[in-house]
């Protein structure tokens, strides 16, 4: 692990017992490395696995194989007093706001909790670190501080699990869909507050979710996944201008433009349904969907690699070169 890794999540799987002996691999085997200060996209349809990820990472629950090292350490590995000082630095923001925070807490106890829990400082250091983050994401402490998560909207729902995700001043914070429940007009506000919050406390973000509008304008570097495994990984750039599998072009094809002047992308509009994680189809599990699929997709899983510098991608037949 180098200086500049953050956490390094490598082979990581998580199965499910399911009733009558059946299992359920809901993410299989998969890498990826998030360096220090960027924003790492994840992003995939709905059923993937993409916030079985990011639970994992949280070990809530933890892993069924693989390893995720934070700083040097497998979380894995640590006790129990290890783990609870190495989640002092790795936080988590939840895909719904509201159910999120605890009903019957107010505020100021909300945002305060992991201080409490960590073991962290007196009851009037608290509340002070507990005003300070709530001024950071623009809520005013004189006003919410005695109130109870009922009486705000989702977006100032999301602010406080902002300021209770921040309070500890993190080094890693994973956003599980932070905006998805959201209306268009709020997506904004908290995006830009997660870019300022990112500057302000020179954060890392593992930043997760399906619209990927959003993660192009947030993100360093976007992953990509499909039915519990990577498929693309890139610079947010890279990605975008030239796509390698043809997943990613499909998903590409399907982001809203406001011009008529598009190009006819109707060969990369993704066809049938997201299969079974039950039943997954054997060698590259895309194939089902895939325009560019061989008998060989259904035989050999592709194997990950690095197609192009920093670009890497599983697929047999990727699109920079010709089918055959």
């Amino acid at each position: 692990m180098t200086s500049d890794e953050l956490l390094v999540v490598d082979n990581l799987s998580a199965t499910y017992k399911l009733p009558h002996g059946r299992q359920l691999t809901a993410v299989a085997n998969i890498s990826f490395t998030v360096y220090k200060g960027e924003t790492l996209g994840l992003v995939g349809e709905s059923g993937c696995g993409k916030s079985t990820v990011a639970r994992s990472i949280m070990r809530l629950p933890p892993p069924t194989g693989g390893t995720v090292v934070f700083e040097g350490h497998d979380l894995a590995s640590l006790n129990a007093e290890a783990l609870r000082h190495a989640r002092t630095r790795l936080h988590m923001i939840f895909q719904d706001p509201i159910s999120s925070l605890n009903p019957r807490r107010k505020v100021r106890d909300i945002v305060a909790e992991p201080m409490v829990i960590a073991g962290v400082g007196s009851a009037e250091e608290r509340i002070r670190r507990a005003r300070i983050a709530l001024e950071a994401v623009s809520l005013d402490p004189d006003l919410v501080m005695d109130r109870r998560p009922h009486e705000f909207s989702g977006g100032q729902c999301q602010r406080i699990a902002i300021a209770r995700a921040l309070i500890m001043e993190p080094r890693l914070v994973v956003c599980d869909e932070p905006v998805s429940a959201l209306d268009v007009s709020v997506r904004a506000q908290i995006l830009n507050l997660l870019e300022d919050m990112k500057a302000r406390y020179s954060l890392t973000l593992l930043f997760i979710s399906h619209d990927l509008a959003v993660v192009k304008n947030i993100s360093d570097r976007v992953a990509v996944m499909y039915l519990g495994r990577l498929c693309e990984l890139a610079s947010s750039e890279r990605l975008y201008e030239a796509p390698l599998h043809p997943y990613t072009a499909a998903l590409m094809a399907a982001i809203p433009v406001m011009t008529s002047e598009r190009d006819d992308n109707s060969s990369r509009v993704l066809i049938g349904d997201l299969p079974s994680p039950m039943n997954p189809p054997s060698g590259c599990r895309f194939r089902t969907r895939c325009p560019r699929a061989a008998t060989r997709c259904a035989e050999i899983e592709p194997e990950w690699r690095e197609a192009k510098p920093d670009h890497f991608v599983a697929c047999h037949f990727p699109l920079s070169r010709p089918h055959g």
